[in-house]
Parts: C-alpha cells; sequence; structure tokens
C-alpha cells in the first residue's frame, strides 16, 4: 500500500511538473533590478542558475513560471551587476604586501619611519619590508634620504616601496647586500645619489629597484597561500570576481592552477606572463592555458617607470625637473623582439606606457606587427599620458586602453606640475581613448590604489576625489558615462581578455558570477557611490562574500 501511495505521489508531482512547464534549477532570483550589461544594455527582474551558469534572465513572471528551485532567494529590489572585473591589478602582490607594513596616507617620511619601527618590533623578521609611501603626498614633496633607517636599523636591512612600485628607499645594509655603490650603473633605472654624487640617498628608482627586490628572501609556500587566499577574501569583499594579474611568473601561476583545481581558490584570474626567458620560452612552446578559472594567454612589458617618481618615458622633459625626461626600462630592440614573438605564437601583448614617449614607442612597435585592423586585443597598460597625434593610433591597430580611472584624481594635485598645461590635456583622457574603439578596460592597479571598483566606478564617473574636490571635476570633459564606467568593469573588460562569451554579462550560458550591492549605482546621487556598499558576491553561483541575509524560501 505504502508503495503504491508513494508512487502516485511522484506520478502526480511529475504531471503537475509537466503541466505547468517547469525546469528545475539550482536557485533563482527575483524582484531585483537586474543591469544585465548585455548588448540593449537591458534591466531584467530575475535569473535562474545551474550548475554555476546563468539560465535564463527575464521579469519575475517568466522566471517564477519557466523554473523552479529549492532555493528561491527575493532580492527585495536590490540591485545586481555582473561581477566585477579588475582588468589590471598585482592580486598576488597584493596579498604578499598584506603582511608588511602599510605605508599609504602617510603625510611625512617621519610617519614612515613610525609605522616600521612599530611594525618591526611587532613582527620581527630578516628584512623590514613595506610599500605605500608618496612624497607627492608630503609636506616636502622631495625623496627621502637614508640617514634615519641607518640609524635606526645599522644591521637589519629595509626596503619600502613607493605606492607606485617603481621606486624605493633602502637602508645602507640593504644597498650593502646588493653590493650597490656609488659606483653603481644600472640601465633603464636612477640610483639617486646626493648634490655633490658622493653619497648613495637610499632611492632607486625603477630598474634600480630590482637589484634590491632580487635579493629578498622570497616566500615559502604556505606564505603564498596564505597571500593568495587573503587577497581573495578582500576582493570577494568588494563585488571581483575576476582579476587581471599583471605580471606572474609560472611558479606563481602554477600555484594558483593547483589551489584553483583543489577549490582552495575561487577567484577567477587573467594571468599576464610577466617576459622573462624561462617564462617566454616556457609558454611559447607550451602555447596558452585556459581552466574556467585560469586564462594564461598574455604577456606582460613595462615600457617604461611611474610619473609620480620620474621614471614615465616622455617627449620632452619634466616641467619640474627639465634635466630629467625619464627612460625606456630596456632597449628598443629588447620590446619589438618579443613583440615579434608574441605576436608569431598567439599571444595578446599587454604593455605598461605611462609617458608619451613609451605609449608612441610601443604603439608603433605593435603597428610592425599588427598592420592594421585586428582581432588581437593588444593592450596598453594605463595609456597615462598620450600625445595629440597619437590617440587615433589605438583605433587604427584596435589597441585596447586598460586604464585606471582613480589615477586620475590621485594624481591631478601635482600632475600639472609634471607635465605641464598642455601636456595634461592629453593625460587620464579615458573619454579620447574611449573614443577610438568604443571600449577601454578598468582597473584600479591595486595596489597602488585600492582594491575597491566603486572607487574607480566613482572616479571615472564624477573625476573628484571623496572630499568632492575639485568642484567642477578635473578635465571633466573626459569622464565617463555612468554605463560606460560600468561597462569598463564587466562587459569590456572580459572583452580585453577574450572572455566575453562567459564572463562579463548576465545572460543565458556565461558564468553565474553576479554582484549585489546595497545602493543602485545606476542612479543614486553621483556623490554617494564611493559609500556604496557590496551585500553579496556569487561566482559561478557560489556564495563567496555576504554582508546580509536575503530571505530563502519556496
Amino acid at each position: 500500500m505504502v508503495n503504491r501511495v508513494s508512487y502516485i505521489t511522484v506520478l502526480l508531482l511529475l504531471i503537475n511538473l509537466y503541466c505547468n512547464g517547469q525546469k528545475t534549477v539550482d536557485n533563482i532570483y527575483h524582484h531585483g533590478v537586474i543591469y544585465t550589461v548585455d548588448s540593449g544594455f537591458t534591466i531584467a527582474e530575475a535569473f535562474a542558475v545551474d550548475k554555476g551558469k546563468i539560465v535564463a534572465v527575464g521579469s519575475n513572471d517568466a522566471i517564477l513560471k519557466s523554473y523552479t528551485s529549492p532555493s528561491i532567494i527575493d532580492l527585495k529590489g536590490k540591485p545586481v551587476y555582473p561581477g566585477f572585473i579588475d582588468a589590471h591589478c598585482h592580486f598576488y602582490n597584493y596579498g604578499l604586501g598584506l603582511y608588511n607594513a602599510d605605508l599609504t596616507g602617510t603625510k611625512s617620511f617621519q610617519e614612515v619611519i613610525d609605522i616600521i619601527v612599530k611594525h618591526s618590533k611587532e613582527h620581527p623578521s630578516e628584512w623590514v619590508l613595506g610599500r605605500g609611501w608618496d612624497q607627492n603626498t608630503w609636506t616636502v614633496k622631495e625623496f627621502p634620504d637614508k640617514t634615519l633607517l641607518d640609524s635606526l636599523f645599522p644591521h637589519t636591512p629595509v626596503f619600502l616601496a613607493r605606492i607606485d612600485g617603481h621606486a624605493a628607499i633602502t637602508n645602507q645594509e640593504a644597498l650593502n647586500r646588493a653590493k650597490i655603490t656609488v659606483d653603481t650603473k644600472v640601465d633603464g633605472g636612477l640610483i639617486v645619489k646626493s648634490k655633490n654624487d658622493t653619497k648613495l640617498t637610499g632611492v632607486l628608482v625603477d630598474n634600480a629597484v630590482e637589484l634590491v627586490k632580487k635579493i629578498i628572501p622570497p616566500p615559502n609556500k604556505r606564505e603564498q597561500e596564505q597571500a593568495l587566499k587573503k587577497a581573495e577574501e578582500n576582493c570577494f569583499a568588494v563585488g571581483l570576481t575576476t582579476v587581471d594579474d599583471a605580471g606572474l611568473d609560472k611558479k606563481v601561476i602554477d600555484l594558483i592552477d593547483e589551489m584553483q583545481k583543489s577549490n582552495a581558490l575561487k577567484m577567477r584570474i587573467y594571468a599576464m606572463v610577466s617576459a622573462t626567458k624561462e617564462n617566454l620560452n616556457y609558454y611559447f612552446k607550451q602555447g596558452k592555458y585556459k581552466a574556467d578559472r585560469l586564462n594564461v594567454r598574455s604577456v606582460k612589458l613595462y615600457g617604461d617607470g611611474a610619473l609620480g617618481s620620474r621614471g614615465a618615458c616622455l617627449l620632452s622633459p619634466y616641467k619640474d625637473k627639465p634635466e630629467q625626461q625619464g627612460f625606456l626600462l630596456q632597449s628598443p630592440e629588447y620590446y619589438k623582439d618579443i613583440i615579434k614573438r608574441c605576436y608569431q605564437y598567439g599571444f595578446q601583448v599587454n604593455t605598461h606606457c605611462i609617458g608619451d614617449s613609451a605609449v608612441r614607442f610601443i604603439l608603433h612597435s605593435y603597428a610592425e606587427q599588427l598592420k592594421g585592423k585586428n582581432d588581437l586585443r593588444w593592450r596598453i597598460e594605463h595609456a597615462q599620458v598620450v600625445n595629440k597625434n597619437d590617440f587615433d593610433l589605438f583605433g587604427k591597430y584596435n589597441v585596447i586602453p586598460s586604464v585606471q580611472p582613480t589615477h586620475a584624481t590621485s594624481d591631478m594635485y601635482w600632475a600639472e606640475d609634471r607635465l605641464g598645461k598642455e601636456r595634461l590635456k592629453g593625460a587620464y583622457a579615458y573619454q579620447q581613448l574611449l573614443q577610438q574603439n568604443h571600449f577601454l578596460a578598468n582597473g584600479s592597479d591595486f595596489p597602488v590604489e585600492s582594491i575597491n571598483p566603486l572607487f574607480g566606478f566613482y572616479a571615472g564617473v564624477v573625476r573628484k576625489d571623496q572630499k568632492d574636490y575639485p568642484k567642477d571635476g578635473f578635465q571633466i570633459e573626459n569622464k565617463l558615462s555612468r554605463q560606460e564606467a560600468l561597462n569598463g568593469m564587466t562587459i569590456w573588460a572580459a572583452y580585453s581578455n577574450f572572455e566575453e562569451k562567459e564572463k562579463g554579462s548576465i545572460e543565458p550560458g556565461k558564468f553565474a558570477d553576479f554582484v549585489i550591492l546595497d545602493q543602485d549605482i545606476m542612479k543614486i546621487d553621483e556623490k554617494e557611490l564611493y559609500k556604496v556598499k557590496v551585500y553579496q558576491t556569487y561566482v559561478a553561483g557560489f556564495l563567496v562574500y555576504s554582508q546580509s541575509n536575503l530571505n530563502n524560501n519556496k
């Protein structure tokens, strides 16, 4: 009797399901404001997720009538967006840096000293490491000197990277271990000396930084895993579901792959390969590598240094230091050779270019291989200062500008001092760059800037700092619309990674990577944009971060 009743119950359920035409899925989300970021920038109300992918998007009635699920989630009018993508950052190094002294926001070198003295007592180690100082924010806007470091740390090496990573202040012990003297020469870098050239100040710029960095003991595997996990945790909390790590060695890429395969790391990573001889030989032989969470198909080059440390390569001298013009970090032949090989082996080239001279040189070097219109999606990372005669080269060769909107609002206080008024017009020119190919990729360059993508959204749209300065915005003609800014951190960023068919929008067939915010960034007052918080973040339909509990019901 029991078996007969059970059989009838199952039969009735199947008949009911057949009549209703419903399909069972893992999750249904309804009564939300869903910014799909599809080709029509459609706004939907609900969507269904099954086996980590989006299966349907539409109205509440359409989704709830067509699908059923043990997990039906009422969004209660909350806004939903595709998972945010940071198109240029340093995810792995950010994680490592979380265990070093944080020098961001310091107002003087003395404050830097106070922080590292405290940090070294609380976290004793063979080296004192820190990052984040910026002399442009100090009362005395000059590079520091190592004298205090030498007196406080006579036998412990100290290495403190500038916020952009393109300069550092070290003490004598670190210089001794690196065998750097007043006679040491370095191409593509600068060892800063006293005015009479008889003493080292401890400041190193660009390639000179590497002379010390290469002798710092590397982290062990456990420390690397901890760094990646902590970086992931922080990134999920701000809505990031994919990060483009701009320069990784094969060993780190292999570790990331191992952790992702064991499900210890859920973040999706677009890994740009650092252009070392060993890395290039391996990947050019083995070819591209693609998994659901890892994509290895690009090479990262460094064209020049940074504007803040005057290493950016300019067409004419710095306005505030006429004796300096910056420099390429390698010989012209070096870049041309690697660019040619990337073309031959089918790898995307992503080159760091800050100064207008570096931008021009790399664009012309790209042109020698690209020859014209193409779909290779080579990128200029930062594209920070562009000569007025070179903007059209982005369009002519379909080169993608990969920009960081917060750089504009971080640099605007002193950028004119470096560049002069006329040259500044071609700097941080995101709207002008956008018009070349009608897309750009938005990132942050963290840890140079905050990991929060909404800070970049705010900076791109408002062109002001978070204190509402300047009143009328910084070079407001180059602001982005809200839709453009959102596209830049979703579908356009995915396109720049050759991933637009699997992520970047909330559409059937794509990964269920999405973020729920507490306010609608497409509608609220622009002054509130940077204050918006993430409620929940999902990767492949899996909840990876939650600040709130949405109702689950049937």
